[in-house]
């Protein structure tokens, strides 16, 4: 292995370690002593940070994440602009989030982490996922389906609408089986009526 090579994966490896820092843990465990995995949703994430902890450090949270996504698109893009190594890194940072090697592989859903990136990979097309999100919160109040609905966006709108090179958009598609995945409680309780509404009393939708 070259060292260009060994540079490129070893960004990738951080970015998954960097990924996987559950700030959803750490912040709400720092103000308010509690395990965010053991309250609300049990996820570990900005949604159920806002529902057990306030919208401050929701707010925090969902900043910490996303940054984790840009950060690793950024480091890789100072060493290529290989879009298959861009997107690599990013990738790898959602999936440290959604399975962190620091907190035992419970981590969150990986929609902000996968934002950060986006916003970084492709830029218009994040934007647009991100007005798509709000939209379907603004008219429903469930979160899963905003988020659920962005993400299967994804990969048309950056392959289809804005053009994004082929590597960003197999991303795309990777980052969306994984959000989906990811999603896949939420999903049963939609199907089954049961999903609570964000504002609702003890919603516990994650």
């Amino acid at each position: 292995m070259n060292r260009f090579l060994a540079l490129q994966v070893a960004i990738v490896a951080g970015a998954y370690l960097l990924g996987s820092v559950s700030f959803a843990t750490l912040v709400v465990r720092a103000f308010h002593g509690l395990d965010v995995r053991e309250a609300g949703s049990r996820n570990a994430g900005a949604t159920n940070v806002l529902r057990t902890a306030g919208g401050r450090l929701a707010v925090v949270t969902l900043l910490l994440d996303a940054a984790k996504g840009a950060i690793a698109v950024g480091a890789m893009r100072l060493v290529t602009h290989d879009p298959f190594w861009a997107g690599i890194a990013g990738f790898a940072a959602v999936v440290g989030h959604v399975f962190p090697v620091w907190f035992a592989f419970v981590g969150g859903k990986g929609v902000a982490t996968a934002l950060g990136a986006f916003l970084v990979l492709a830029p218009l097309a994040a934007l647009s996922m991100m007005a798509v999100f709000a939209a379907v919160v603004a008219g429903t109040r469930l979160v899963s389906l905003g988020s659920l609905t962005a993400a299967s966006l994804l990969p048309l709108v950056t392959g289809l609408v804005f053009g994004a090179p082929d590597a960003i958009v197999v991303t795309a598609a990777a980052t969306t089986a994984l959000l989906v995945a990811a999603h896949r409680k939420n999903i049963a309780r939609l199907i089954a009526g049961t999903e609570r509404r964000l504002g609702d009393e003890e919603d516990l939708t994650g």
